[in-house]
């Protein structure tokens, strides 16, 4: 008997944003199913698709050669894959109810409904600008998209002054001053904070900012910027304090970035206290069936303290994607959460993080203690051995691993990740006294010093007694 074709439709995904968490997600969901089982449309307002945003520090500092090394996958590139990706259209509204999404062409101005079965918000993140006078002044720059990096190369090269101002000591603004010093620019950095690297305490952040006068840098901590001075010509000359006022013929804005969920909060989707849209273990927004949400646009639970918090990593996006992508593509994925996992570095300092903070530990209700080390990335006696310091967090009591600071030079900060698979593991620091790591004096001394600090914790454990 010969079997009549089913003239049903292919079920229908829509995508808004076309970077890595929308993207991996449409990807994964396409080798799931066939173009004749899901239809995939995704929707990117910018210019480029897949594009590495934590890149574009290097690329303007001059270590990435080209804008297009940072494209993981062009636009061809994933129409070759069956995925309809529709650059320069905005996504201006979500109808809920009627399943569908209102888009605008950015260049055109014309607007269409486009229905769904399934929708992904990967909206990312927003750059923090603040309500200042001379804000939108020419030379004054955010960094968030390949657009943003093109538009900071075409100002440092049209003006021919050399000082440069960064706003905001955060992971963007010690890159881009890094960036900057490259380019052979005077870099003030200005920030609100008591130190740089608000991430870590403050007292690791004072080695950082050491480290950064040490490279030329001019740190103006616990300053906060009134306005944005203008010449005559209309384009940025300075940067204004209450105390002062910095010479700028560019000035970069890295004061952080928060979740971009005006679309989502429009539409009556839950929203965390941070912002940021709030999911199950699959990424799936609470209470809606048919609508999952990843990256930057999303918190997500911190394993360590247990509660939401707001991280915006290139990592978690592509993760989320990938556990999105499973679950519409009729697969079973979750994402259980973060440590906090990160690293930076300015010139030849490393600055590492991962899981609490002393201030995140006290507003979690943990008692804790705190150890300070000071070791080499190598055996002493190996050469060109560098210092590193590592301070570390345990719980009273229990001893249990709370978090890990590291400042150094060469080879400090990727040992955080030994760190980060503890906090995982929920090990005690007495456990870790005992890991089998790695070791030879090129890359090591005998006692690693992650475990060097995690001795020092036991002990201060030990004799704290709860």
């Amino acid at each position: 008997m010969t079997m009549s074709p089913t003239n049903r439709s292919p079920e229908r995904l829509v995508v808004i944003g076309g970077d890595a968490a929308g993207m991996s997600a449409a990807s994964q969901a396409r080798r799931l199913k066939r173009p004749d089982e899901l239809e995939i449309v995704a929707f990117e307002r910018g210019h480029f698709s897949s594009f590495s945003a934590c890149g574009i520090p290097y690329w303007v500092g001059g270590d990435v050669a080209t804008r297009d090394e940072l494209i993981a996958r062009t636009p061809e590139e994933h129409a070759a894959r069956g995925i309809d990706l529709r650059m320069r259209t905005e996504a201006t509204e979500i109808d809920v109810a009627g399943g569908r999404v209102r888009t605008r062409a950015v260049d055109s101005g014309a607007e269409a409904w486009t229905p769904y079965d399934k929708l992904v918000i990967a909206t990312g993140a927003r750059p923090v600008r603040p309500d200042l006078p001379g804000i939108d002044a020419p030379g004054v720059h955010g960094v968030q998209t390949l657009d943003d990096g093109q538009a900071l190369l075409d100002s440092l090269a049209a003006t021919r002054g050399r000082s440069a101002v960064v706003i905001g000591a955060g992971y963007i603004g010690v890159e881009m001053a890094e960036a900057l010093v490259n380019r052979g620019y005077e870099v003030t950095v200005v920030n609100r904070g008591k130190e740089p690297m608000a991430t870590l305490d403050p007292d690791m952040g004072r080695l950082v900012h050491e480290a950064m006068e040490g490279l030329g840098i001019r740190m103006v901590d616990d300053a906060e910027v009134t306005k944005i001075l203008t010449g005559d010509d209309g384009r940025v000359r300075a940067v204004g304090t209450e105390a002062a006022e910095y010479p700028a013929d560019v000035v970069v804005l890295g004061i952080g970035v928060r979740p971009e969920t005006a679309l989502a909060r429009a539409a009556g989707l839950p929203l965390g206290e941070h912002g940021g849209l709030l999911t199950d273990l699959s990424m799936r927004v609470r209470g809606h069936e048919n609508i999952w949400a990843g990256g930057d646009c999303v918190e997500v639970m911190d394993l360590v303290s247990g509660r939401e918090r707001h991280i915006a990593l290139g990592t978690h996006a592509n993760k989320h994607g990938q556990v999105i992508g499973t679950n519409v593509g009729g697969g079973y994925a979750t994402f259980p959460g973060v440590v906090g996992t990160a690293v930076s570095k300015v010139c030849d300092l490393e600055i590492a993080r991962t899981g609490l903070r002393e201030k995140d530990a006290r507003r979690a209700g943990l008692q804790y203690v705190t150890v300070t080390i000071e070791s080499t990335s190598r055996a002493g006696y190996y050469p060109n051995a560098a210092s590193m310091t590592v301070k570390m967090l345990a719980e009273r009591r229990t001893g249990r691993l709370l978090g890990v600071q590291i400042v150094g030079r060469e080879g400090a900060a990727k040992r955080v990740d030994i760190a980060a698979v503890a906090l995982t593991a929920r090990m005690t620091v007495e456990e870790m006294t005992a890991l089998d790591l790695g070791y030879a004096p090129p890359f090591s001394p005998v006692w690693d010093p992650v475990l060097v600090a995690a001795r020092k914790a036991t002990a201060a454990v030990r004799t704290d007694g709860g």
